[in-house]
């Protein structure tokens, strides 16, 4: 409840000051209509990605610090982005990972792999040695990968990214309602920056009844 209030408090100190700075059409656009979320009265920021993604490589430090720096009050969703054939075994490699309860581990082995080992993953067999080199049994990468669940949240990861029209990756999406994108925000830093700002609004447009997530 602490960490909120000092996160309302920061809001509503400087938000007059944020909209001054960012501008809608700007240096963000609002989604419409808007995506639904999932996350209940938390404030829903989805990161939008691909393992493919030398930028979404780079950008993962730096979303690991922010994520740290916000208010409980703030989820972050990574949605990995499926708008090809090819980006369906890396989607189904993060939701397998999810699944088996070890993404937090093989979130940055696939980074990794792929632009440190320079390893496309382009098949099956390759993600599996990913997973088997760490601590994954091969039957249960089987058994997940293949699983209808992993299937079915890929369609949905493909369906988000498509309601939010995001065109490349990575690009962000708050509440459903709004879309950061690098060329907007001219920078992976002022995209954080941006993501603050639209978190604020919505903290501000719920009048503190975030309160209720603590």
């Amino acid at each position: 409840m602490k960490k909120f209030l000092t996160a309302l408090a920061f809001t509503l100190f400087s938000l007059p000051t944020l909209a001054q700075e960012f501008r809608e059409g700007v240096h963000y656009d609002v989604i419409s209509p808007a995506v639904s979320t999932r996350s209940g009265d938390k404030i829903e920021v989805v990161e939008f990605f691909a393992y493919s993604c030398g930028h979404c490589y780079n950008f993962e430090p730096l979303l690991t610090q922010w994520k740290k720096q916000q208010s409980d009050d703030v989820v972050l969703v990574p949605s990995p982005a499926v708008w090809s054939a090819p980006m369906e075994p890396h989607a189904k490699a993060f939701y397998a990972a999810e699944a088996l309860g070890v993404l937090d581990t093989l979130h940055g082995a696939l980074f990794a792999a792929m632009h440190i080992d320079r390893n496309r993953l382009a098949s099956e067999d390759e993600i599996r040695k990913i997973f088997v080199a760490n601590g994954v049994s091969a039957e249960d990468f089987n058994k997940a990968y293949r699983s209808f669940g992993v299937g079915s949240q890929v369609r949905q990861a493909g369906a988000r990214a498509k309601g939010a029209r995001i065109s490349g990756t990575p690009e962000m999406m708050v509440a459903g309602k709004y879309r950061i994108t690098t060329r907007k925000a001219g920078s992976q830093a002022n995209m954080l920056k941006i993501a603050d700002y639209l978190v604020a609004l919505e903290r501000a447009a719920a009048g503190g009844n975030s309160a209720s997530a603590e």
